[in-house]
């Protein structure tokens, strides 16, 4: 029998905390809890955890210097709860290592394919997916060949470098600074409109109807997320 992946809820609302055990040990998940940075850190130490969701607003040391601190240490996924116009938290959040964010208040369906996204990262092996297939889209990272309905793509070397990025990723939310930095280097990480022009070069390229992309999805304020293939 498989077992059941631990996951580590940090929040400082027992409520929140409650509704949290309540709907992941309903999923199959075993479900540890603290109520501060200081707290969790010391969990994850001790117990161990598959991934981790952690409230922002922590009352002592914060949920920013909580992510700081496991990713000096640890891959460990780290889904991060925000409130809705905490934009700033999301994107510092997200450049320092966390995985995903899930906006308050969150429906649990959502939160639960988050995790279980963030779980498969953590449970495959290390390394980028020679192949990714999205519907009628098939990029062959190997070949580097992109087709779509069958069809060859003609990219050019930047559109391609980006896709690629969205690839080794397809599930995670990426900001603009990250990718930027991996795809432009670290002196165009300001530069968020140029990413867009080439995302939208990507999505007339890619999608069926570019106005209602079905892979590449925009996060509003903080990035891009590629849709993992079904």
């Amino acid at each position: 029998m498989a077992r059941r992946a631990t996951i580590l809820v940090v929040d400082d609302e027992p409520a929140i905390r409650r509704l949290l055990r309540t709907s992941l040990v309903g999923q199959g998940y075993d479900v540890i809890e603290a109520e501060d940075g200081s707290a969790a850190l010391a969990a994850v130490e001790r117990e161990k955890p598959d991934l981790v969701i952690l409230d922002l607003g922590l009352p002592d040391l914060g949920g920013i210097a909580v992510i700081r601190s496991l990713r000096q240490r640890s891959t460990l996924p780290i889904i991060v709860l925000s409130v809705r116009d905490d934009e700033r938290g999301k994107v510092e959040a997200l450049d320092l290592g966390a995985d995903d964010y899930v906006t308050k208040p969150f429906g649990v369906d959502e939160l639960v394919a988050r995790i279980r996204t963030a779980l498969r990262h953590r449970f495959q092996a290390q390394g980028e997916k020679p192949l990714f297939v999205s519907g009628d889209l098939a990029i062959d990272l190997v070949r580097r060949s992109v087709r779509r309905g069958g069809e060859e793509v003609h990219l050019s070397p930047k559109e391609y470098d980006l896709l690629a990025e969205l690839v080794a990723n397809a599930g995670k939310v990426l900001t603009h600074r990250h990718i930027l930095n991996k795809v432009w280097g670290p002196a165009h990480t300001e530069d968020a409109q140029y990413l867009r022009v080439f995302i939208r070069n990507l999505r007339h390229k890619l999608e069926p109807d570019p106005g209602r992309p079905q892979h590449i999805l925009t996060e509003p304020g903080v990035g891009y997320r590629l849709r993992e293939g079904a």
